[in-house]
């Protein structure tokens, strides 16, 4: 079963690429509908050497007709190959002033000169010889026929000719056998050629797309940002304040009524308990959020409270001469509170020191943070640690963190933020 597969693929593949074959002439079409394009080229140049004095003429035609010959290459290629090239994108159309002068200012048009002037030429000059070559193929190999058709005087050939018929019907045949794959070959020349020079230039496109990718996941790190911020003032102003407000009633009915059954005082207690926990929960997911304390008064002052609340000590050093935007406040400020709640978590450290500065980068200002503690050491983002969401945090602004931190400590993170966020 093994065999009769694969001497019936062998079978599909020769009948696939036979001079016959719909291979072959799709290959010989395509490259022969590329001899129509050239011509304004060689009536360009003619006119430019026959015709010297009125050189203008030929070079209008050349800009003018670089778009229609491009629009032509590109119908070509859809049309019989299949091949979509997508079109440059311009501001303004090619018929207007400013549109030329783009034209003639864009490294895109230089491309397509470079299509239309080098390539198109030689595509064409092959595919002559490709006609050329079924011709001649087609007719040495049919040698016996021609010679059975035509009289001997004074059309046939020679006597003595018949020896020589042989061989050229098999060099017939092989010419016949190598054309397909020759147009094949010029088919893919043309195909590499016009998909890098016809079409927007493929690095200048991923810069572009790099760009917009940019732009836009800024704007969603803004809009999360901002999100948080009216969560948080939701939360404070509405939620928080209302539970603050009943806890201040049932702290006031507690006071007020004594004489309450002992029953109705412990539901109060409760209640009241209740509340506060709540309150200060609550208060947790607000500072969470976004606290707003660094909305006003920036890292510094953000920073302290976080440093106050750390279960060990921790020494705080900041160096901000001009406040980062929002966005980067609002990472560094997560970077710093998690760091921290790491080390509480695993680091069994006695102390801790955050240093955070705005230094001088390749690409512009930095802010850096520095987490230092001497604790154990050993962590690993790869353990399942907060590290990974540190990391992924951090990347969202294009930053960068390092980690070190050996067997024994001390560790150390250092995390650098891009300011121009």
């Amino acid at each position: 079963m093994t065999t009769r597969g694969a001497l019936g693929r062998t079978y599909t593949w020769i009948a696939a690429h036979t001079p016959w074959s719909a291979w072959a002439w799709r290959n010989t079409a395509f490259n022969a509908a590329a001899i129509a394009p050239t011509l304004p080229l060689v009536l360009a140049s003619v006119l430019l050497v026959a015709a010297p004095g009125h050189t203008p003429y030929p070079l209008l035609l050349a800009v003018v007709g670089s778009p229609l010959l491009t629009a032509v290459q590109r119908s070509r290629f859809r049309s019989l190959l299949g091949l979509d090239i997508p079109p440059v994108v311009r501001e303004h159309p090619w018929r207007t002033l400013r549109g030329l002068t783009e034209r003639l200012r864009a490294e895109s048009t230089w491309r397509q000169y470079g299509y239309h002037l080098v390539v198109s030429p030689l595509v064409a000059t092959g595919a002559a010889l490709l006609v050329l070559g079924w011709a001649v193929g087609a007719a040495a190999a049919s040698v016996y026929a021609w010679a059975w058709m035509l009289p001997r005087e004074p059309f046939g050939p020679p006597t003595g000719w018949q020896n020589q018929y042989d061989t050229i019907t098999v060099l017939g045949a092989l010419l016949l056998l190598a054309v397909p794959w020759a147009a094949a070959a010029l088919t893919r020349l043309d195909s590499v050629a016009a998909a890098a020079l016809l079409g927007p230039n493929r690095a200048r496109e991923l810069e572009r797309r790099v760009e917009d990718l940019a732009e836009s996941r800024a704007g969603v790190l803004d809009a999360a940002d901002l999100e948080r911020r009216r969560i948080e003032r939701d939360l404070h102003d509405g939620a928080q304040q209302r539970l603050v407000s009943l806890a201040m009633n049932l702290g006031i009915a507690r006071a007020t009524l004594p004489d309450l059954p002992p029953e109705a005082k412990a539901v109060i207690d409760e209640a009241h308990r209740e509340a506060k926990e709540a309150i200060e929960e609550l208060s947790n997911l607000v500072r969470g959020l976004h606290p707003a304390v660094l909305e006003d008064r920036g890292l510094d002052a953000a920073l302290s409270g976080i440093a106050a609340r750390a279960p060990l000590p921790v020494e705080l050093t900041v160096d901000i001469p001009v406040r980062p935007g929002p966005t980067i406040e609002a990472v560094a400020y997560f970077v710093v509170s998690e760091t921290l709640a790491n080390v509480a978590k695993h680091a069994r450290a006695r102390r801790c020191s955050v240093s955070i500065a705005r230094i001088a980068g390749d690409r512009g200002d930095l802010l850096r943070i520095v987490v230092t503690d001497d604790g154990v050491g050993g962590a690993d983002p790869a353990g399942g640690s907060g590290l990974v969401g540190l990391r992924k945090r951090v990347g969202s602004v294009d930053g960068t963190i390092l980690i070190n931190s050996p067997l024994g400590g001390p560790s150390v993170v250092t995390v650098e933020l891009p300011c121009g966020l």
